[in-house]
């Protein structure tokens, strides 16, 4: 089972864009938590602890423990927005979660060991899927998915239907690849062209607007 992380949540008023930005300005991250018929209740947390909290694990089959103005809510992350270039986390929707409820969640797969066709054939290890989505109780999700591929050779391949997760129902289609061994990547060989005797190499043309009609557009984005 994945272990508990605890986070502390402050509850919140202010809504709005702009104070969600003065929000982030003082070191803290907006969020909302849902689910089980309880009204979406408005969240902040320090950013430094949810950066601390987030490093190395998988959030979407991370139980998070919130501990919320003196009582703790377990929650499943369900979103998470972040920055278009510096992917700082912008905005978090947590879901609650109670002990005895089936989820349904995906969870990241792991391949362990070397394949032989690698080592021993110079073969290339290809990972076509990364995570599966299964059915678990909180108390057996997995932290991840371990799967063996130390005896794959050239050629070879896992499909979902080879792994099993204990305690869980496995959702994604059994047929689909989880990972395989290819043949060794070769270099072409580089194609020269020879020109045809007596036939004329044309340029390709460049075509561009009129002057006239670039400063036209050049005015417009103004």
């Amino acid at each position: 089972m994945a272990q508990a992380i605890t986070l502390v949540a402050e509850p919140r008023s202010e809504k709005g864009k702009g104070a969600a930005r003065q929000l982030r300005m003082r070191g803290r991250i907006p969020a909302v938590i849902y689910g089980h018929g309880r009204d979406p209740a408005k969240l902040s947390i320090a950013a430094t602890d949810l950066e601390k909290a987030l490093g190395g694990v998988a959030a979407e089959s991370t139980i998070f423990e919130l501990s919320i103005g003196g009582s703790t809510t377990q929650a499943l992350i369900r979103e998470i927005q972040r920055h278009p270039v510096r992917a700082k986390v912008l905005h978090l929707d947590f879901y609650e979660i109670h002990a005895g409820e089936v989820l349904t969640l995906a969870v990241p797969v792991y391949l362990v060991g070397e394949p032989d066709g690698v080592r021993n054939a110079g073969g290339v290890l290809d990972q076509v899927l990364r995570e599966i989505e299964i059915e678990v109780l909180p108390k057996d999700i997995p932290e991840r998915i371990e799967v063996d591929v130390t005896n794959l050779k050239v050629g070879d391949s896992l499909h979902v239907s080879d792994i099993q997760v204990p305690n869980a129902d496995v959702l994604t289609d059994p047929e689909y690849t989880l990972c395989s061994v290819v043949p060794p990547r070769t270099e072409a060989e580089p194609v020269v062209a020879e020109e045809a005797e007596g036939v004329e190499v044309v340029e390709p043309e460049l075509i561009r607007k009129p002057k006239a009609e670039d400063e036209e557009d050049s005015g417009a984005e103004g």
